[in-house]
């Protein structure tokens, strides 16, 4: 199979040499993508494929299409094989944990809003609930997150025992939850009270403080602290 290559393109649609003359900034979606893809498929370019896979979205989705779409979504289209479909995933990867650590200088314990922006890309973009324990030592510094759970967060799954010994064994003394609700709605459900209510009894024993738990919607969040319910 002959594949249509970027030099076969004309110069003024190669994403490569706009690049380099104008910068990244210069180039769109799909010339962004098709430079990662690299090559097409018989009869068609890297850049008519990068399109095929940005229109695998949700209207108005855009290039955060990447971040949905599986290696058996992307293989689907002619010209993705596994290694390209790996690829486009580690830059929707890349770009989540870019926007993180952009943010991480601001994080400040007593902020909702820093904590809910450090996680946001990370989480709102998933497709399944997350339920994330953050630990914090007195000074206010993240020591260390760890994924509770994986799928509908039920009061029945959540461990406190678990959240706990993390928290004993890296000397945290405040906790924040987060997850997210891949619905975009960050209103809290009875189920998340229940959590947010055994989560917090279980450390008052222990003396470690649950001080918030914060729902992350499609940019946009809900914190108790900031709520009144803790």
């Amino acid at each position: 199979m002959s594949h249509c290559s970027m030099k076969e393109l004309p110069v003024q649609e190669r994403p490569y040499e706009r690049c380099l003359k104008r910068g990244p900034e210069a180039l769109s979606d799909a010339e962004l993508l098709s430079v990662i893809i690299r090559t097409g498929a018989q009869g068609e370019s890297s850049l008519d494929l990068a399109r095929k896979v940005l229109a695998l979205g949700r209207a108005g989705e855009g290039v955060s299409t990447i971040l949905h779409l599986s290696v058996p979504e992307l293989c689907a289209l002619k010209g993705i094989g596994k290694i390209k479909a790996v690829q486009i995933q580690c830059v929707g990867e890349l770009s989540k944990r870019i926007a993180q650590s952009s943010r991480e200088k601001e994080l400040v314990l007593n902020s909702p809003g820093s904590i809910a922006s450090y996680y946001m890309e990370r989480m709102r973009h998933q497709e399944q609930e997350d339920m994330v324990a953050v630990f914090f030592d007195t000074k206010n510094h993240l020591l260390k997150d760890m994924l509770l759970t994986r799928g509908t967060v039920n009061s029945s799954l959540v461990s406190p025992r678990e959240i706990f010994i993390e928290a004993l064994r890296y000397h945290a003394v405040y906790v924040v939850l987060l997850h997210n609700h891949p619905s975009g709605n960050p209103e809290p459900s009875k189920d998340d009270m229940l959590v947010t209510q055994r989560i917090e009894q279980s450390g008052a024993m222990l003396g470690i403080r649950l001080i918030d738990h914060i729902i992350i919607g499609d940019n946009k969040y809900i914190s108790f602290k900031e709520r009144g319910l803790l």
